[in-house]
């Protein structure tokens, strides 16, 4: 009657293999970048920002991502609470860079063309 109730322990020695392999992926695709710098990809802008930059971030969100999927075991929790964490960290990662960039091209302008006094 116990061995009923009880459940088996199984061997995740696979699952961590997988998360091992696909993070040093992602990370050593980003040291490459890191340290190659291709012409192509940071002589073209999108958004006030090259394009090298906006690979990190992608593939930084995405080891994010990944560790919390795996290591905080989203994968086996309830839809709707998997969409609650993951969509509220999207938003305020995403908010997050839209103030830096915004902030950091101002500063940049103001640095770059000069303080514009306003007199009144």
């Amino acid at each position: 009657m116990a061995h009923d109730t009880a459940h088996q322990h199984e061997s995740n020695t696979k699952r961590i293999w997988t998360v091992f392999v696909i993070l040093s992926i992602v990370t050593i695709v980003e040291v490459v970048l890191g340290i190659f710098k291709p012409e192509f990809l940071t002589d073209t802008s999108f958004l006030s920002m090259s394009l090298l930059n906006w690979i990190f971030i992608i593939l930084t969100i995405y080891k994010a991502y990944y560790i919390a999927w795996s290591f905080m075991h989203l994968e086996g929790e309830t839809k709707g609470l998997r969409r609650a964490i993951v969509w509220t960290a999207v938003f305020l990662i995403s908010y997050l860079i839209f103030i830096l960039l915004t902030e950091g091209d101002y500063i940049y302008e103001v640095f770059n063309n000069g303080y514009v006094s306003w007199d009144f």
